[in-house]
């Protein structure tokens, strides 16, 4: 008889390889119920932090749309995923088609950061605002988009 065998063999007969049904969870035991209200606990977390980044998330298109419509553009154009970004580079007055630096291999670590800077550098120009509202955008931009797109500020064009 071979390995598996004789594995099977001592699995039928209850040998050392039988799996132990005898230990369950016990209800009484405060240790198994603390294990499973802290299971549920992380669960409900786990569920109210997808709600409120849906919730963000729709949010942030729904401002990137509002600052289409203000820039002239079609607002549905928010969420077409590469579409949004030949949008806003339009509006800031970017070529589109630097957009291919992003799919570049190696090149895309130094141009993404470096193309988001400008975007949102002109963004703030093309809105009438200061160099602080462009910094403002590049690091809280979940923050100053939308203060963008539903304050009355009015889109100038590029120069």
């Amino acid at each position: 008889m071979n390995f598996f065998g004789n594995i099977l063999l001592y699995t039928c007969i209850g040998g050392v390889f039988m799996y132990d049904y005898s230990t369950t969870m016990d209800l009484t035991n405060s240790s198994d119920l603390a294990t499973g209200a802290i299971a549920g606990i992380f669960a409900g977390m786990g569920v109210v932090a997808w709600i409120i980044y849906i919730a963000i998330a729709i949010f942030e298109i729904v401002a990137m749309w509002k600052l289409f419509e203000k820039a002239g553009k079609p607002g549905w154009a928010a969420i077409v995923p590469v579409y949004n970004l030949v949008v806003m580079f339009q509006i800031v007055g970017m070529n589109p088609w630097l957009i291919l630096l992003l799919i570049v291999p190696f090149v895309n670590f130094v141009a993404t950061p470096v193309l988001m800077i400008l975007t949102y550098v002109k963004l703030a120009k093309a809105f009438g605002k200061g160099t602080g509202y462009a910094v403002g955008l590049i690091f809280l931009n979940a923050i100053f988009m939308p203060i963008l797109a539903f304050s009355d500020a009015q889109y100038q064009g590029v120069e």
